[in-house]
């Protein structure tokens, strides 16, 4: 083509009339049908089409029309072409609910069809390769429809392409599977299944004869191996209940249960009752220095003759004789029993009485400080008694038998009067010179369980209970019978406080025990009721349920160490300054168990610990051996 055709073909595609017409897109959904004209501008004419069952826009006019080849060849069969293309894309948009407007629908184009081909064969030379790309995408979709539609079976009018193809997609898997004939299978296998399990046993019992079965022991049979019938055996005793009854009320005798040499028990009687009050020299001179305290405590051993079994039960309680001049050790054991021992008695087995004056674990044992020669226990059972070694006798002080006794001390120094704590929380005041076993007062206490009890060394009106989480100051003279409020309330454990003491000496200072694994000493002053922590040192307090609970003591020579049983290996007893520091550590071949209860002498360097095995470690200066 010669450039001055290609120009004048261009100027004549500018001067093109343009027809505006609603696309359609094949995945749309078509819910109604649009019946407004759109008017299209022509150069010579204007055209009214009217599109009612579909809507194509941005075509262009020229793209309905057929290729120029074909129309050149056929220009009769060009109309019936295109009516035939339109009429398929009719067909396939249209919904079923539309189908009612199709007749009127189809009349209408007919009409528009032709006159577009009127109009088409005017601008036959004008026309553009777009047309001719429409005409075959046409085509190609006339020919696709006709490979769907000729599926048997089934009806696709009114549906798009993916729906047809889903459709039958659907048909041919079910076809497959009906072919597959899952369901027979299923049922034959069914049946198969039946066939193969076993019937129910109907298996009869066996006959018994004169009630005795085919099979049975000889042993049930109560019959030897030759058939001759065994005796009855016995009716096996019916078990009580392991109560310990209380002992009877008034004074007990003093009957050793390990002894029997009566000439030997009038001595060792003798020898107790013989022992004089101690002097308190140490109590003036005041405290020592550390390091000749040290000194003396290296000079502390054991040896295998100051190991004694003296109970048969754990060590609940011990107390040391303030005498100077013979080692004597009193043990409170888990069964009501207590235990005297002689360390100066040869051979060492008879230096050991037992006597049994409660029925319940003896958890608080003291010496008389007026009279040495008494000794004081308390135990669970509420019982409250006094030894009288000079008339062989263990006397009732104060009885509760609707109460549980857990620790006592003596608020004056003549022993007359008492302060007793109770597992419940109640503290009850007794007097020793009223006539009768009762109390004086009953109070309770802001705590719901009392441990220790323990008054102040200076001013004895003040004593201080160990509880389950804190301990109390109270002052006895403020006690009234419904609820006592303490004066200082110490909170410095998270778990369950085993033991709360005052300082030997001047009483300035507390030292708790508790099951977190701690050791606390407090120092305050009770004039003005301030309290400063001193120490608080990591202990294992950890003991279990077999062992008997630590309970860590002030030696009454050094009112600023505390002495403390360990679970550490090797066994050891272990001594701790009030700033946290380890001083000593106690230990040796003889000792090969854990020492819970531990009593040290207030005047001379011997220290008593007791296992849960009923024995008991003495460690003592060479030069008192």
């Amino acid at each position: 083509m010669s450039r001055s055709g290609a120009a004048a073909e261009k100027a004549d595609s500018r001067q093109r009339p343009q027809m505006k017409v609603n696309e359609y897109k094949e995945n749309q959904n078509i819910a109604y049908v649009s019946l407004r004209p759109v008017q299209t501008t022509v150069l010579i004419k204007t055209a009214k089409v009217y599109l009612a069952p579909f809507s194509l826009s941005n075509y262009q006019l020229d793209q309905l029309m057929c290729p120029k080849s074909l129309s050149e060849k056929n220009s009769n069969n060009e109309v019936a072409c295109n009516k035939t293309k339109i009429k398929k894309t009719c067909r396939r948009i249209i919904p079923p609910k539309m189908k009612n407007t199709s007749s009127k629908a189809e009349s209408m184009l007919q009409n528009s069809s032709s006159a577009v081909h009127t109009e088409s064969n005017k601008l036959q030379p004008k026309r553009t390769a777009d047309a001719m790309n429409l005409s075959v995408d046409v085509e190609s979709s006339q020919d696709g429809d006709s490979d769907e539609d000729t599926t048997p079976g089934l009806d696709f009018s009114g549906l798009s392409p993916y729906e047809r193809k889903r459709l039958k997609n659907i048909s041919e898997n079910a076809d497959f599977f009906a072919s597959l004939q899952l369901s027979e299978s299923a049922a034959r296998l069914r049946e198969m299944i039946e066939k193969r399990q076993p019937p129910k046993s109907k298996r009869k019992k066996p006959k018994r004869e004169n009630g005795i079965g085919c099979r049975r022991s000889m042993r049930l049979l109560k019959v030897d191996p030759s058939g001759v019938s065994l005796p009855a055996a016995p009716t096996p005793p019916t078990l009580v209940a392991d109560e310990t009854p209380l002992l009877p009320p008034g004074p007990l005798e003093m009957t050793s249960e390990n002894q029997d040499n009566n000439e030997r028990f009038k001595g060792f009687l003798q020898t107790w009752t013989g022992m004089s009050k101690p002097s308190s020299k140490n109590t003036e001179k005041g405290l020592s220095s550390i390091k000749s305290y040290k000194a003396n405590l290296n000079g502390m051993v054991i040896s295998e003759d100051t190991v004694y079994k003296v109970t048969t039960g754990p060590v609940f309680s011990m107390a040391l004789h303030p005498s100077e001049t013979r080692t004597l050790v009193a043990v409170g054991a888990k069964f009501g029993q207590v235990g005297l021992c002689d360390l100066t008695q040869q051979p060492k087995e008879d230096g050991v009485y037992v006597f049994h004056p409660h029925s319940q674990p003896v958890s608080c044992l003291y010496f008389s400080p007026a009279n040495p020669a008494h000794i004081l226990s308390l135990s669970y059972d509420g019982t409250l008694r006094c030894g009288d070694f000079s008339r062989a006798i263990f006397e009732e002080v104060y009885r509760n038998e609707r109460s549980s006794f857990s620790s006592f001390d003596f608020l004056a120094e003549d022993a007359s009067t008492l302060i007793v704590g109770h597992w419940d929380g109640n503290m009850s005041l007794v007097d020793r010179r009223t006539p009768g076993t009762s109390y004086e007062k009953l109070t309770s206490s802001s705590m719901g369980k009392i441990r220790t009890v323990h008054v102040h060394p200076v001013h004895r009106q003040y004593f201080i209970t160990a509880g389950l989480r804190d301990t109390h100051i109270y002052d006895a003279r403020q006690l009234n019978s419904r609820r006592s409020q303490p004066l200082i309330s110490l909170t410095e454990h998270t778990k369950s406080i085993a033991s709360a003491y005052f300082s030997p000496l001047t009483g300035n200072r507390v030292v708790t025990t508790c099951a977190d694994c701690n050791l606390s000493a407090t120092l305050f002053n009770l004039t003005s009721f301030k309290k400063y922590i001193v120490f608080l040192t990591r202990h294992n307090t950890f003991t279990g349920r077999w062992l008997t609970r630590f309970q860590a003591m002030w030696d009454p020579k050094q009112e600023d160490c505390v002495i403390v049983g360990s679970m550490a290996h090797p066994r050891r007893v272990e001594i701790f300054h009030e700033t946290g520091k380890r001083v000593h550590s106690f230990g040796g071949e003889y000792l090969v168990s854990v020492c819970s209860i531990n009593a040290m002498h207030p005047t001379r360097y011997i220290l008593a610990g007791g296992n849960s095995s009923g024995k008991i470690h003495v460690f003592m200066n060479e030069k008192s051996c």
